[in-house]
C-alpha cells in the first residue's frame, strides 16, 4: 500500500457517502411531496356556475368532486364512519388546488380559526397543492387559501 492510498480510499467513501445522503433525502422529499392520494385528473367535469367562475378566474378545473371516506375507531372498540368531499381540484401556472364551495347550511367565518377548523384537512389530506380554492358563488368570488405551518415561531397569543 502506497502512503497515499489511504487517502484515495478516504475521498472515495466520502463521494459515496455524500451521493448516498442526497439521493435518501431526494427519495424521501418525494414521497412526503406525493402525498397520501395523487391529485386526480378527470377528463369530463361537468359545466357549472363553479366551473365556470375558477375558469373565469384564470384556473384550469382537473377533477369534479371527490369523495373519500373514512373510518374513526373510539377507545378501541366504538367504530364510526364518515367522508370527506372535495368539490374540484383546479390548476393554474403548473400548481394543483383543492376547491371547496361555500355552503349557505354550513358558514364559514374568515377568522384565522374558522379558516383552519374548516380547510386545513384538505391541505394537509393532498400536500402537493399549493392551497385550496374557496368559493363564493352568490358573491362570484375565488378566495386562494395558502397554509403556512410555522412550527418555529411560537405564538404569542394563541386563538381557538
Amino acid at each position: 500500500m502506497q502512503s497515499g492510498d489511504g487517502f484515495i480510499i478516504f475521498l472515495i467513501l466520502l463521494v459515496l457517502g455524500t451521493w448516498l445522503f442526497w439521493y435518501v433525502r431526494v427519495r424521501m422529499k418525494e414521497t412526503v411531496e406525493q402525498g397520501l392520494y395523487p391529485v386526480p385528473e378527470t377528463q369530463e367535469v361537468p359545466e357549472d356556475e363553479a366551473t365556470r367562475l375558477l375558469e373565469s378566474a384564470g384556473y384550469t378545473v382537473v377533477s369534479g368532486k371527490q369523495r373519500i371516506p373514512m373510518q374513526i375507531t373510539i377507545n378501541d372498540d366504538e367504530q364510526l364512519r364518515s367522508r370527506l368531499f372535495i368539490d374540484y381540484f383546479a390548476e393554474r401556472k403548473g400548481l394543483y388546488y383543492a376547491v371547496k364551495i361555500a355552503k349557505d347550511r354550513k358558514p364559514m367565518e374568515m377568522t384565522g380559526s374558522s379558516v383552519r377548523d374548516h380547510l386545513l384537512v384538505y391541505q394537509l389530506l393532498y400536500p402537493q397543492t399549493s392551497g385550496v380554492l374557496y368559493l363564493e358563488l352568490q358573491q362570484s368570488k375565488v378566495k386562494l387559501i395558502i397554509f403556512n405551518l410555522n412550527i418555529d415561531d411560537s405564538d404569542e397569543e394563541e386563538t381557538g
